[in-house]
């Protein structure tokens, strides 16, 4: 079975063919980071356009990589929600219009579950299993039972993990996207120079980040942008903090539904230090944990496509009434 899959839920305008839920066979990515990187995040209005501009000649070269023609598909997937809605409306308006003019199958797919899905385009990962999905917009901790059943756990109340990056590393003057400056910035830092607050402690396993992001500004503005010595440790202390937090709900989430594996997906899934110290945690507590391919952490259409094959299998078509929906529940069971 070959699926399309279109992604265009922020500032990533994606297509992939999928074979078979598991076969990664051609896949486009258009970037918006030089757009958006004179205001150190994303802005919807442009995004939207841009995906506008962007949307036909992905999907087109797409195929072409393939060397396949539309028509060759077996059917359509395309992220439904959550997200930006004028950038979630292209993709679909986009996939709507092939598969109508192409009579193939169509499906909406939740964002949330299709990075939970992505690692299945390189190995095998057993169910059940706690899934963190830590992104610019998302940080929502899942039991997933199964392909199509995720029962939530926790989720952030404000900031997302990647919000709260890219904020303080406009505040700090650094470039957008704000996860990888930081990161950059951190190298060689000492993380304990600076004693940045860890969010809701406790055994509550939801997030909040907006405080610690405050906590910078309040540190920035009381004692003016670090200089290039003491930008390596304020940079390291507000990444370990971020890092602390979510490890140590991640574990806790793990040990309270007595499962043994993690699997971490999402834009701050590539960070090392993440990867790094989740890994050292998880091993202690006798755990497995997986992470996608750096590729594939950001947002993808493969992802998409995954999902997708699994809906379409079933015999699900949402043809014509399918629509875009921002505010698509992070609970998706």
């Amino acid at each position: 079975m070959l699926i399309l899959g279109i992604e265009s839920s922020c500032d990533e305008c994606a297509a992939a063919l999928v074979a078979d839920g598991t076969r990664l066979l051609a896949q486009k990515i258009a970037s918006q980071i030089p757009i958006h990187s004179p205001y150190g995040g994303v802005v919807p209005e442009l995004a939207s356009r841009d995906h506008i501009r962007k949307i036909v000649p992905v999907i087109e070269k797409t195929f072409a990589q393939a060397g396949l023609e539309p028509r060759e598909c077996d059917g359509i997937a395309v992220t439904a929600g959550p997200g930006l809605i004028g950038s979630l409306l292209v993709g679909v308006m986009a996939a709507k219009a092939l598969a109508w003019s192409l009579e193939k199958p169509l499906v909406g797919v939740n964002h949330l579950q299709a990075h939970l899905r992505v690692i299945f385009l390189e190995r095998e990962f057993p169910y059940p299993h706690v899934g963190l999905v830590v992104s610019g917009g998302h940080t929502s901790l899942f039991v997933v039972e199964g392909p199509d059943r995720l029962k939530p756990l926790g989720r952030t109340l404000d900031d997302a993990a990647g919000e709260a990056f890219d904020k303080v590393a406009k505040l700090l003057g650094l470039s957008y996207p704000g996860g990888v400056s930081i990161e950059r910035a951190a190298a060689g830092g000492d993380p304990r120079a600076i004693d940045f607050p860890r969010p809701m402690p406790g055994k509550r396993l939801d997030f909040s980040f907006s405080g610690l992001k405050t906590a910078a500004a309040v540190r920035v503005k009381q004692a003016g942008a670090p200089a290039a010595g003491a930008l390596s440790d304020f940079a390291a202390s507000f990444q370990e903090a971020v890092v602390d937090t979510l490890v140590k709900k991640t574990i806790a989430a793990t040990r309270r539904e007595k499962l043994s594996r993690i699997l971490v997906a999402g834009g701050v899934a590539a960070n090392r230090r993440l990867r790094a110290k989740l890994e050292v945690g998880a091993r202690a507590e006798g755990f497995e944990v997986a992470f996608p391919s750096i590729s594939l952490c950001t947002d993808n259409a493969a992802m998409v496509a995954a999902v997708g094959d699994s809906m379409l299998k079933t015999g699900r078509d949402d043809g014509m009434q399918l629509d875009a929906n921002a505010g698509l529940s992070w609970d998706v069971t």
